[in-house]
């Protein structure tokens, strides 16, 4: 699942994509039917990525993908995202077991399950996730050790230029009315 470039907006209901960026802040475009197209400002607007968001576990914090992805295989249906705390909480020990019920909200669990319904239908939810950092960091690396740096030399009679501190001198119009 590829989650990269989808944001939320804090304040605002639904998912974005991140099209570009401009020197006032970012363009989003809504992944609703309306395609309506954003500019969120940097300053005052809080965005979060959904291939950075995690949810609360009791050993280890569990990745957004991964509860999409239980999400997708879960034998139950779907509760609706405005169903009761309960039926949430149960369809959640099912899809997150390992969650945190004293962290995790019902408040989360709905956002959760609204943002899969919105994504369920696109078709970057059924492609491959993008290589990682660390294993593009590694390839990086390996080519940097390969690659061995050529030596400079300078030559021994090069003399350095150096800048004049002086001001430019200026023309000198002289009029020449009786000549």
């Amino acid at each position: 699942m590829n989650l990269r470039g989808i944001v939320a907006i804090s304040g605002r209901p639904g998912l974005f994509k991140l099209i570009g960026q401009n020197k006032v802040g970012y363009i989003l475009e809504s992944l609703d039917a309306q395609k309506l197209k954003v500019v969120a400002n940097i300053t005052n607007t809080k965005l979060a990525s959904l291939e950075d968001i995690t949810v609360y576990g009791e050993d280890k914090e569990i990745r957004l993908a991964e509860v999409f992805e239980n999400i997708k295989n879960a034998k139950s249906s779907i509760p609706d995202a405005k169903a009761d705390g309960t039926t949430l909480r149960n369809f959640f020990r099912e899809v997150a077991p390992e969650h945190d019920e004293e962290k995790v909200y019902g408040s989360d669990m709905k956002k959760i399950i609204t943002w899969y319904l919105i994504l369920k239908d696109l078709p970057l939810f059924n492609e491959a996730e993008p290589a990682t950092e660390e294993a593009e960091g590694a390839k990086i690396e390996e080519k940097i050790v390969e690659k061995k740096p050529k030596a400079t030399t300078k030559p021994v009679n090069a003399k350095a230029t150096a800048k004049s501190s002086a001001p430019a001198k200026k023309a000198n119009m002289t009029s020449k009315k009786g000549v």
